[in-house]
């Protein structure tokens, strides 16, 4: 099992380079060790001699955008301590992509594309079979806005859940659990207070130009229209950084080149999409185990 599946892995990583290159990206590659990451409330680094091994490469991919590189891409290793699970790596691979003058909903256009390319490539058309379920991959894929899954799968509201400290507990336990199972589904348009690097809605402040991709009951892709006012993001990495300290994590400090960047990134969006977890989907694999060469017990 393990050779078909890493067989089946290099041909969607070789699916992925083919379809960005096709629709005109520049495949980039920038440092896995950074001396500063996002400072991320939920995500906690892994140091590398007074440096850290990036958690994603966002904090470089921006610079290169605001620099004068309109759509790039990266696969890529990233790191992020204490994260092992069905789903979860320590050492993962990702998928990141940014394109000027785009937004979350080219983002999410750009995700069905990618799936439904790598699905025909692969042989299984339309349809993918994951978990005993079947997978209708036909376009357009439902887009729910986050207030409304909390409403009808969860029986809160969104403001509710953050006042009692709940959100991701109750979107973790009752909202993604009660997904529909077989068709995939965006998430959309977060509580500015999940934003993270999303800039807000300008129709809708209350809410951040926020997406994310399940199937079959896993999440796949994270992706914003991206923040690029510099003072808004040191403000949000600031509370980050103080809810770490009040949690007893490490503060890493900021990273002020990335900040000093969005001062010249134009407006844009970016996703980051799971390969490792897209790989388990294409393999109907259980647990992330199945479809890595070497899971870090092995090793």
């Amino acid at each position: 099992m393990i050779a078909r599946n890493l067989a089946r892995r290099a041909e969607i990583l070789e699916g992925i380079r083919v379809f960005f290159r096709r629709e005109g990206f520049l495949e980039v590659e920038t440092p896995i060790r950074i001396p500063v990451p996002l400072p991320e409330a939920h995500i906690d680094p892994v140091g590398s001699e007074g440096w850290f091994l990036q958690t994603s490469p966002e904090v470089c991919m921006k610079p290169l955008v605001a620099a004068g590189l309109p759509r790039i891409f990266q696969i890529c290793k990233a790191f992020r301590r204490g994260e092992r699970g069905a789903r979860h790596l320590p050492e993962l691979t990702l998928l990141e992509w940014y394109a000027a003058g785009e937004t979350y909903r080219e983002v999410m256009e750009r995700a069905e594309a990618l799936v439904l390319f790598l699905a025909r490539r692969l042989g299984a058309g339309e349809r993918l079979h994951y978990g005993g379920v079947e997978i209708d991959l036909t376009p357009p894929w439902p887009r729910l806005a986050v207030a409304e899954a909390f409403r009808r799968l969860a029986g809160v509201s969104a403001a509710e859940a953050l006042a009692a400290d709940r959100f991701d507990e109750i979107l973790a336990l009752e909202v993604e659990p009660r997904l529909e199972a077989s068709r995939p589904v965006f998430l959309t348009d977060y509580p500015a207070a999940c934003g993270a690097l999303a800039r807000l809605n300008p129709a809708d402040p209350a809410t951040a130009e926020r997406c994310e991709l399940y199937i079959g009951g896993i999440e796949l892709l994270n992706g914003f229209s991206e923040l690029t006012d510099p003072a808004e993001q040191r403000r949000r990495f600031e509370r980050d950084r103080e809810l770490r300290r009040r949690r007893g994590q490490a503060d890493p400090g900021l990273p002020e080149r990335f900040l000093e960047a969005l001062a010249r990134l134009p407006e844009c969006a970016g996703g980051a999409l799971g390969v490792d977890r897209l790989t388990m989907l294409f393999c109907n694999a259980a647990t992330i185990d199945e479809v890595v060469a070497f899971p870090p017990e092995a090793l």
